[in-house]
């Protein structure tokens, strides 16, 4: 689990690159590369107010994987203390 202080969602991810998505740490947020119709399907995701689940790593590699989950919460005051 990582906190963060923002995200950045980048859809400019080559499907021939070899990855699912990829995620890294830039300053104190988050950047996620993903595929143009990964970002499309986050969009519908984000206009519906539903869950997404990003799986990150080599589309090749049965290893262990990371997950960005984009989880909608009743209440904000309990998750974002601190």
């Amino acid at each position: 689990v990582t906190g963060a202080s923002f995200v950045v969602f980048n859809g400019a991810l080559k499907t021939s690159s070899g990855f699912l998505a990829k995620s890294s740490i830039v300053e104190d947020g988050l950047m996620v590369q993903i595929t143009p119709e990964t970002m499309e399907s986050l969009r519908e995701a984000l206009r519906d107010k539903k869950d997404f689940k990003i799986t990150c790593g080599k589309t090749d590699t049965g290893d262990m994987k990371e997950y960005v989950d984009i989880c909608w919460v009743e209440n904000e005051e309990k998750t974002n203390k601190g």
